[in-house]
């Protein structure tokens, strides 16, 4: 089973439990995917309800998410919440 579809089938917090998701920061979170010695992220965010936005994903080569990619995820999340609707 897909990752995102195991959080979509059990919910956030029994993901949070599982280790599927991890909170970076306030409205940041990550999503982690793990095949063989294949390790990747994604990281979103919570719109509304059970709405979630993904920002990106990467391949992540330590065990500390890089601040690089945490600031990426911010100015997309900035972006995403000033837009005109």
């Amino acid at each position: 089973m897909s990752t995102i579809k195991t959080v979509e089938d059990q919910g956030i917090q029994i993901a949070s439990k599982l280790q599927i998701t991890k909170k970076l920061e306030d409205n940041l979170y990550e999503l982690r995917s793990k095949m063989n010695n294949n390790i990747q992220r994604a990281i979103y965010f919570h719109v509304v309800d059970n709405n979630y936005v993904i920002t990106h994903g990467f391949t992540k080569k330590t065990q500390k998410t890089p601040r690089s990619e945490i600031n990426h995820a911010k100015s997309i999340r900035t972006e995403f919440e000033s837009r005109d609707d």
